[in-house]
């Protein structure tokens, strides 16, 4: 199934231990459920190594879970939200 393909390729990306994640829609495919279970893993990883996590989505869960919105509309930035002041944020 198309969720099975998406677990799996988040499974490689994330077994070499990058410093930075770059993830296009990371939970399209997936239900409410394992979305969630994703985006905690990806917290953890973050919080316990340091990575740095950048998603590209329309999911609203995926927003409400991030540190920096950066708003795009039309190929421009509309607006940039910082909701965790104390992490540095390196454009």
């Amino acid at each position: 199934s198309g969720g099975q393909r998406q677990r799996v390729a988040i499974a490689r990306a994330l077994a070499t231990e990058p410093a930075l994640v770059l993830a296009d829609e990371p939970t399209a495919n997936l239900d409410s459920q394992t979305g969630a279970e994703i985006i905690a893993l990806m917290r953890r990883l973050q919080r316990a190594r340091g990575a740095s996590f950048v998603f590209s989505s329309h999911d609203p869960m995926v927003r409400a879970e991030a540190d920096d919105v950066v708003l795009i509309r039309d190929g421009r930035i509309e607006s940039i939200e910082h909701r965790n002041a104390a992490q540095e944020v390196v454009a």
